[in-house]
Formats: structure tokens, sequence, C-alpha cells
């Protein structure tokens, strides 16, 4: 069950409908997005309808959900959200009236090859930069990232191009630290099924980017968000990266279907990563492409200066005529499925 709060519910009221809630041996979990509170109840539905809880001062609505995930479930929130990512004054929507393209390096390698990348990533269009500190790789003996020096270089990254930062976090300990220097908490593909991980960043106060397990399913994928929302952060955007399936041709299958059937089930955003997706360079386009004509809100690019010496991801990473072909792309295409164009920014209300 979900309670849903006006959207001039005072604090007061708030703590008045947990109260009642618990007196009857329920737990409520207090989220608050952009425009209104919403509180999910755990225990016996009988007892919370007992309360009547409609009544009490502050309260807009009540909806039984029948989907195991209730706060990111499209049951009590029919209407698509939006999540706004940056500073106040600097913020960028990533929702169904834009498009956003996010791109930077895969990983922080160095202060000047992040700030070459960085630079390319906004002269493509993009609006919010990513970057790797940490790296959770497959083998131990892989570049595992640069960590604070890293996000001390992302930090400067932000502060130089005025552009909001995301970057992964691996571990629980080190959210507080990664929330300080960035704008978004990225949560991996190996990570997704992390819940102490989850429940920590659901906890930060900042927006969060949940890729993926690359072997979950979609409702698998939705519950992890919402270990994210019951701690009290619906500023969640998802992302499909590619699942794993038998084909070798590609170093993932993107499942692009994912997409609308997620947006069907759930308010929150959906984007798309088309290099982790392919690992390969010369799919990245055309895969960006399906993303933009199927209506993902936005896209996730690797780039480099310097692809050849990269180390981390290096065959998937765009620079030169391929960037520029993905620039044109998703400055042309949004406007195609009714959306505006990546670059230009809608005012938050």
């Amino acid at each position: 069950m979900v309670v849903v709060m006006s959207p001039d519910a005072t604090d007061e009221q708030i703590a008045h409908v947990v109260e009642r809630v618990e007196s009857v041996g329920g737990e409520a979990f207090v989220s608050k997005g952009v425009v209104r509170t919403i509180i999910g109840l755990v225990g016996d539905i009988d007892s919370f309808h007992h309360l009547n809880l409609r009544t009490l001062a502050g309260v807009a609505d009540v909806h039984r959900i029948s989907d195991p995930y209730k706060l990111v479930s499209r049951q009590h929130h029919p209407d698509r959200s939006t999540v706004w990512v940056g500073p106040a004054g600097h913020q960028v929507p990533i929702g169904p009236d834009t498009f956003t393209f996010i791109a930077g390096p895969c990983a922080v390698e160095s202060k000047e090859q992040t700030a070459e990348a960085s630079r390319m990533a906004q002269s493509a269009g993009a609006t919010i930069i990513r970057g790797g500190a940490f790296k959770p790789r497959t083998s131990p003996y892989a570049f595992q990232g640069l960590g604070l020096a890293g996000l001390e270089i992302l930090a400067g990254i932000r502060e130089a191009t005025g552009l909001p930062v995301v970057t992964e976090v691996v571990d629980p300990r080190d959210v507080p630290m990664v929330a300080e220097h960035v704008d978004m908490l990225q949560v991996g593909t190996r990570n997704m099924a992390n819940f102490g991980l989850l429940q920590a960043v659901g906890e930060a106060g900042k927006p969060v980017l949940l890729k993926r397990g690359m072997t979950a399913t979609i409702e698998e994928w939705l519950m992890a968000a919402e270990y994210i929302a019951q701690r009290g952060n619906l500023d969640v955007v998802l992302c499909e990266r590619g699942i794993r399936t038998f084909e070798p041709a590609t170093r993932n299958t993107l499942d692009i279907s994912a997409v609308p059937v997620v947006q069907a089930a759930s308010h929150l955003p959906v984007i798309v990563d088309p290099s982790h997706a392919s690992g390969r360079k010369d799919l990245v386009v055309p895969l960006s492409r399906a993303a933009i004509a199927v209506g993902a809100d936005g896209v996730i690019v690797d780039v480099h200066p310097d692809p050849e010496t990269a180390l981390c991801d290096g065959p998937q990473a765009l620079l030169g005529a391929e960037l520029r072909e993905l620039a044109q792309a998703v400055r042309r295409l949004p406007e195609v499925v009714g959306r505006a164009p990546a670059g230009v920014l809608a005012q938050r209300g």
C-alpha cells in the first residue's frame, strides 16, 4: 500500500501518518520526490484500512499496489517522472520531455585525459559528464580506477565545464565521499543486486543512475530501484546496458524492448548505454538511434581522446568522425519522436 501526500503536506502531517501506521505494527518508508512525498507501507493491509488514512490531514490519496515494486510503479504514479541532476540553478533534466546526452571517459586515467574527453563530450552536446573513479573489473589485475584522486579530478571537471558529473560507487562505505564530489551516483551492472549499496545510495541525497544487471530480469531491476526508493530517494534513473546472452558477436545484447516495457511499468526515466551494450564503437551510433526511436530518455556513451591507449574499454570509445555522427543524431532525431533535442534544457517548474 502507498500513501500519496499532498504537495503542501507538512513534516508534522507526514510524521503523523508514519505514527499511525506504526501504531498497528506496520512499517512506513518515506520517499520524497520533487513535487510530493510518498509513503510506502509494509504490514497487514486490513489493519491499514481500519486507520482511514485518506481522512488524515495532508493525505492526497491511498493506493493498494499489486506490483511487488510499490514506490517505482506507475500504478500510483501514472505520469512519468523527471529527475533533475546538478546543483540548483544548473540542473539538467532526465525524463519524458527532453532527450539527455551523457558522455565522458569510461575511466578517469589522468587530469589531462579526463579534461580532454570532457571537452569532446561537451562539444558534442553532452549536458552531463560521465567518468569512472572506481572501476569494478572482472579481472583483479585490470585497472581499478584512481579512487579519491579520480573523484577530485571529476570535481575539477564539473567546475571547469559547469556541467553535472556522474560516477560509479562500488562500496557502501564510499558513498558519502563520492556524493561529496559528484552530482549523481551510478550503481553498475555488477552491483545491481548489492542491496547494502542500494540502501546506502538511497540515503545519500543525490540522484542515482541504476544500471540493469547483466543477467537481471526487468522485475529484478525494478525491485533494485525499489530498494533505493524505499530509503527515501525517488530520483532514480534506470539504464539498460545490455544483457548476457549466447550471442558472442557483441559484448552484450542490447535489450531495446526493455525501454518501453519498463516505461509502461514504472514512472522512472530510462536511458540506454550503447557503449557497454555493444563493446564496439561502430555500433554505438546505430544503437543510439534505435534508443531514440524506441523512446529512451537519453543515452550514456564513452569518449576518449586516444582509445588505443585507454586503460578501460578503449574499443567502444568514440572520437572524431564517430563522435560527430553521434552528436548529429542526438541533435536531430529526438524531435522526430516529439522530444526536445539533446542540449536543449527544459526549465524546472
